[in-house]
């Protein structure tokens, strides 16, 4: 239950919690309330003007020319004018801390004046508790919206009173205001302390909200990790953006579902992260840490990836050119090379698992994700929690002896499925498509392949297109033996080589001008009861016109 309403929390309060003073999320978050503020505080003021003119015009029978151009109206007309400029302001562009916290400031005592100046400049009859009324819905406004610590809304509360006090005492010395009983003195102490309750009930306010926000950031801590936006999801966990707070390097941070934790989960949970922790080639995510919350939430810390991965490469850009494709085929055989040679068989090979990103200033570095379903095929398991006998995997990514026979798969079914990639980045397209899981299943084990060149309408080198159709053989026996076979075999390819440094960091500057592709439209992947089967949508949207 602990779990579940952390994991509430953190979806829905996102960016409330972080600290202003060191995160850019947390300034961004103040300008938005601030902006919000002005906003709604423009908005009822300037229909105040509006609905209140028009009843004066009616009631003493002027032109409404003649009301508007009445001291106070003017002073009406300038606080609502000032807070839709505000407006504007902090909807254009970033504005700073400092600058922020200025204005917010600044703002509502300029506005208390005005309010107060407006109340002493009415004609006719002291407008009994308007100007009070005004400045506490503002502080009231205030408190609710805009992030603050309880001592500042105190202070700044106070400060509100200060012109309208004054303003009271001069309203209550005039001979219109006769009719109020007790003395002007008295009067003005009277609305000094209906201003006090004000300020105290909006410091209230403030500290309920403002302490909300503190819980929501330690639920948002993870040992030494702080939270700070999601950025994914799959068929056991979810992927948050995270820093840790002495190293304050970026981390993705891995949480185990809690609708899912169950003993088998959990061990397969801690299994992931055991098995992935054995791997250290660059071209594989890297494991830092990993731990359990006081109310019961398992999560792992990996090294944060920014880029993409080659399922929004190709929905961005369309089918890659032969030698990028080799660039980037080449990089993860060399990550599953080290993963084979462990024994582990990674058996989920897809474009969303694989990461394109940049590295030390060095682009198009692949990085192979999501080893939820390794299989060890040397049983250093201990328990049979690698889904040995069940059909696991992706469907579109499916080799047919994991069809057939999935206990008897091998390090060859994870290059079949390489071959699907390599065939989805040539063409722009799935290899098979389908209405269903057993019409894809049935592709996989009898369809025969269409040269990625027949299917893209124009020439390919045939060498890479010959390798990747071996890859696709429906017999493993028929294909490259092993991961460092087909990289071998790919770096012989006539246009090995032909993606330079320099192409990729034109591509990369090029692509950083561009809007990012949409999310894609797939159920995360997840394995189905009693089958063991993770599961994708058959068709997306089509991929980007080259």
């Amino acid at each position: 239950m602990a779990g579940e309403a952390t994991r509430e929390m953190l979806d829905l309060t996102r960016g409330v919690a972080s600290s202003p003073l060191s995160s850019e999320e947390g300034r961004e978050f103040l300008q938005k309330r601030l902006a919000f503020f002005a906003k709604l505080f423009c908005l009822i003021d300037a229909s105040f003007y509006v609905v209140m003119n028009a009843m004066a015009s009616i009631d003493h029978d002027r032109p409404p020319g003649d009301w508007i151009r009445t001291p106070h109206n003017v002073v009406h007309l300038v606080s609502f004018a000032l807070a839709g400029w505000l407006w504007w302001l902090l909807v254009r562009g970033n504005r700073s801390y400092a600058w922020l916290r200025l204005i917010d400031l600044a703002a509502i005592e300029v506005f208390a004046i005005l309010f107060s100046l407006m109340g002493f400049l009415v004609e006719g009859i002291f407008p009994d508790s308007g100007p009070l009324l005004a400045v506490s819905n503002v502080l009231m406004m205030r408190a609710i919206i805009v992030p603050s610590a309880p001592a500042t809304t105190f202070w700044l509360g106070l400060g509100t009173c200060v012109p309208l006090t004054f303003m009271s005492y001069g309203l209550f010395q005039r001979p219109e205001a006769s009719f109020f009983t007790g003395s002007p003195a008295f009067n003005t102490v009277l609305l000094a302390v209906w201003s006090l309750a004000a300020v105290v009930i909006s410091t209230v306010a403030s500290r309920v909200i403002y302490g909300l926000q503190r819980e929501v950031k330690e639920a948002r801590r993870l040992g030494q990790y702080t939270l700070t936006e999601k950025i994914g999801s799959g068929g056991m966990g979810e992927v948050y953006r995270a820093t840790h707070s002495m190293l304050r390097r970026p981390t993705a941070v891995k949480l185990l579902r809690p609708d899912l934790a169950g003993e088998g989960s959990i061990a397969r949970f801690e299994r992931e992260v055991q098995l992935t922790s054995r791997l250290s080639h660059p071209n594989t995510i890297a494991i830092f840490d990993y731990g359990r919350t006081l109310d019961g939430i398992f999560y792992y810390a990996m090294e944060y990836l920014g880029g993409f991965n080659l399922d929004e490469l190709v929905r961005s850009h369309g089918a890659q050119p032969p030698a990028r494709v080799i660039h980037i085929l080449r990089q993860v055989c060399a990550s599953l090379s080290e993963a084979h040679g462990l024994g582990l068989i990674h058996r989920d090979i897809k474009p969303a698992n694989v990461l394109l990103c940049e590295r030390g200033g060095v682009p198009d570095v692949v990085k192979v994700v999501d080893f939820g379903l390794v299989k060890d095929t040397k049983g250093m398991d201990g328990l049979n929690l690698s889904g040995s006998g069940t059909l696991t995997g992706t469907p579109l990514y499916f080799s047919p002896e994991t069809i057939r026979a999935p206990e008897r798969t091998d390090a060859r079914s994870d290059l079949y499925s390489l071959g699907v990639v390599g065939y989805y980045l040539l063409t722009g397209q799935r290899l098979f498509e389908g209405g269903n899981l057993m019409e894809i299943c049935s592709h996989h084990l009898q369809s025969k392949p269409v040269p990625p060149s027949m299917r893209l309408g124009r020439p390919l080198p045939e060498d890479l297109e010959r390798l990747i159709l071996k890859c696709l053989e429906k017999e493993p026996a028929a294909r490259p033996q092993d991961a460092a076979a087909l990289r071998q075999a790919l770096g012989d390819c006539q246009d090995a080589g032909g993606w330079t440094e320099e192409s990729a960091c034109r591509w990369w500057r090029d692509s950083k001008s561009r809007e990012r592709a949409p999310p894609a439209r797939e159920v995360p992947t997840q394995v189905l009861p009693g089958h063991g089967l993770k599961t994708e949508v058959m068709e997306g949207p089509k991929p980007a016109a080259r």
